[in-house]
């Protein structure tokens, strides 16, 4: 009876160690396929996610094979692999209904498959599949009353009815949402809804649905700003009104006896304590709005000028259009303004995310900007370049796409007899400057002040956008450094990139 006992005691040991080491080996896999992911090494990542997805399968840990399962067939789907996709997502689906009576609350997690299949027949453009299975994802939500899930819903039924041009369903799917995070006082997920209602509009390139996006969402940033004001007020206002109950408190309890000069003296040093405090915390109080004010009188500038240019976006087109003949010249402008705006918004969204750097040694790199711009230079006009023999860290990809950007503009502006010059200094142990010279026509002073702002004139866009300069003054940016006019420079116009390590 004892060896029975103890040989029961040992398999019941066993298969519990054995479950321990088959979920660590989910779980091994599951993290080997995110720093995969992580490295953009997706074909790896793919297949690591494959053999969690399996291994949790085995294991009955459902909720994390259904996260490893679709997204191996979100892999797949990237690289445009939807036999595989498919077949992945319907391994998925019959692993939850082999589950299903055992287990109902796994129905719920059928909603991420169908999300991916309805976002796999969105990109097939194949608008009747994504119905199919986005009233499929409805159905689940219904039916497991999740309130993550119904949030998650609203914005993929916003997304399918934006890409299959259903403009007005899509703001009441988004309008519905952010009301839902405003009434939880969610206001970061609700700003963020609105920016990416905004990306959508801009992607589609929907100019009225731009407008409306950031109309909406400059009355909403006042408004939610208007609130916060006045629950700030309203806290110092019951912290006021507690620390005079307590100061009322206090001098009615005060002695009349010999020790009421004591306790006077106590609390005359307590006030006065909490007097300087409270000063210094004003102080502090007033830097900090100052600064506030400061970076929103910028943020403002920034937004009033977009705003600007979405209210005037028909007339900026309009001369375009108009220049329209059978050779359709004015298209190619038109495409690329679009690039423009879309590059623009890019990086504006990403400047917090800094350029890598490299060693480059400055004589082959300048050499080569040279022999690029060369062509556009006229005949006459001299264009060389005056560089150290020496190497520099920056990245080589973006200084050269501003140089060029630059360069290529004086060889516009030059005339024959004119001269082009780029140089390189080091201005100290971690700045570098590029300065690009020309003899050209100049820029006035008084739209110096503008050439780096976008949007800062209707023009025809067959002699450019205006968006070059903005765009490469974001691009230094993100290198840590600034792109200027050199006003002192009166023979022509200098620009100096400045970087900073």
């Amino acid at each position: 009876m004892k060896k029975l006992i103890s040989l029961l005691f040992l398999t019941v040991l066993l298969c519990i160690n054995n479950t321990i080491v088959a979920q660590s080996r989910g779980e091994k896999f599951m993290s080997q396929a995110q720093k995969h992911l992580d490295n953009k090494e997706y074909i790896q990542a793919r297949y690591n996610f494959v053999q969690a997805f399996s291994q949790f399968a085995a294991d009955s840990v459902y909720d994390k094979a259904v996260d490893a399962g679709v997204k191996a067939a979100a892999l797949y789907h990237r690289e445009n692999y939807y036999k595989e996709a498919f077949e992945q997502l319907g391994k998925v689906d019959r692993m939850l209904l082999d589950t299903k009576a055992a287990n109902p609350s796994n129905a719920t997690l059928m909603y991420y498959p169908a999300k991916e299949r309805m976002a796999m027949y969105m990109k097939l453009k194949n608008g009747a599949k994504a119905t199919e299975w986005l009233n499929r994802m409805k159905s689940i939500v219904k039916a497991s009353g999740n309130g993550s899930l119904n949030n998650d819903l609203l914005y993929n039924e916003a997304n399918f009815n934006y890409t299959f041009g259903k403009v007005a369903t899509g703001d009441a799917a988004i309008n519905k949402l952010i009301s839902l995070y405003e009434s939880e006082k969610d206001y970061n997920k609700a700003d963020e809804c609105f920016k990416q209602l905004i990306a959508q509009a801009t992607r589609l390139k929907n100019a009225e649905m731009v407008s409306r996006a950031y109309s909406r969402y400059n009355h909403w940033n006042d408004s939610i700003r208007n609130i916060r004001e006045d629950n700030e007020l309203n806290h110092i206002k019951a912290q006021l009104d507690e620390a005079n109950a307590t100061i009322t408190d206090k001098e009615s309890t005060i002695s009349v006896k010999n020790g009421i000069i004591v306790t006077l003296i106590v609390i005359i040093g307590i006030l006065a304590a909490i007097l300087i405090f409270g000063a210094l915390l004003l102080l502090r109080q007033i830097a900090a709005a100052r600064k506030a004010k400061k970076n929103l009188a910028i943020a403002n500038e920034h937004n009033q000028l977009k705003a600007q240019f979405i209210h005037n976006i028909s007339e900026q087109m309009a001369p375009t259009l108009n220049t329209l003949d059978r050779s359709l010249p004015a298209v190619k402008a038109l495409e690329e303004f679009a690039l423009h705006i879309q590059a623009l918004s890019d990086i504006e969204n990403s400047l917090d995310e800094k350029y890598d750097t490299e060693e480059v040694n400055l004589t082959k790199f300048c050499d080569s900007i040279i022999s690029k711009v060369k062509p556009e230079v006229k005949p006459g006009v001299s264009l060389t370049a005056n560089v150290p023999k020496m190497s520099a860290k920056f990245n080589p990809q973006a200084v050269e796409e501003i140089l060029l950007h630059l360069l290529g503009n004086a060889a516009f502006h030059t005339s024959d007899g004119g001269k082009i010059t780029l140089e390189f200094k080091k201005r100290g142990a971690k700045t570098m400057q590029f300065l690009v010279t020309d003899t050209g026509c100049g820029i006035p002073e008084e739209k110096q002040e503008s050439v780096f702002k976008p949007f800062s004139e209707i023009k025809d866009l067959t002699t450019g956008d205006g968006l070059g300069l903005p765009i490469c003054s974001l691009m230094a940016e993100k290198m840590n450094g600034t792109l200027s006019i050199d006003r002192e420079f009166k023979h022509g116009t200098r620009f100096i990139l400045e970087i900073k390590s």
